[in-house]
């Protein structure tokens, strides 16, 4: 697994995202408040960038409810790179896919969540025997806001100075992109037992 990730980052070096295409696409994963400025700045450009999807994303564990969103971006290079600063700027995390791995890789899946549960979602894979290529990675260093279900039974008042300190926590997101080949029904039921938000990359190409 260690060999095949080192692998296929070495050939990732060596795929140009900003000198080989002219447009590309793009994925933002962050805070609420982080996706809504870069997709204002996509708006306010949408000549040169078109919002392909954006999702919220509520994922329950014990008594806390993290929340993120993700955004799918497709556009000018040069645009593309001023968005994905922003991300840089306020903490987001974000994966800029070049045509050379939607011409030359198989199935192609978005994997988005916790970063301990893409871990764990790895591992399962790898502990099943399930056939991969990863790709790309990155992860949030900014905060993602919170829920806490345990105040909601406190009085008005205690809550009121409980709840800012938790609203906001360092769970870290991270965004992978992997290439499948036969296990992609076994992989995708994985990443519903992992609570993680994914993408079918190939069928998304096909639609647009």
């Amino acid at each position: 697994m260690i060999e095949n990730k080192i692998k296929t980052l070495r050939k990732a070096a060596t795929v140009s995202t900003s000198h080989d295409a002219d447009k590309l696409w793009c994925v933002i994963a962050g805070s609420e408040e982080l996706i809504n400025n870069a997709a204002y700045e996509a708006i306010l450009d949408k000549e040169r960038v078109r919002i392909l999807c954006r999702e919220h994303i509520a994922n329950k564990e014990s008594f806390i409810t993290q929340k993120f969103d993700f955004l799918l971006l497709y556009g000018d290079v040069n645009k593309i790179r001023d968005l994905t600063s922003i991300s840089k700027e306020q903490g987001g995390a974000y994966l800029k896919i070049a045509p050379y791995y939607t011409e030359n890789e198989s199935e192609l899946l978005l994997v988005v969540g916790p970063d301990n549960h893409i871990k764990k979602f790895m591992g399962d894979c790898e502990k099943n025997h399930l056939k991969f290529t990863f790709l790309l990675e990155d992860k949030t260093t900014g905060f993602i806001e919170t829920d806490i279900y345990l105040t909601n039974k406190m009085p008005s008042i205690i809550r009121k100075t409980i709840d800012p300190l938790f609203k906001m926590t360092d769970i870290a997101i991270s965004t992978v992109l992997i290439s499948v080949e036969n296990d992609k029904e076994r992989i995708k039921e994985l990443v519903k037992h992992n609570k993680l938000f994914v993408i079918e990359f190939n069928k998304f190409l096909e639609e647009d």
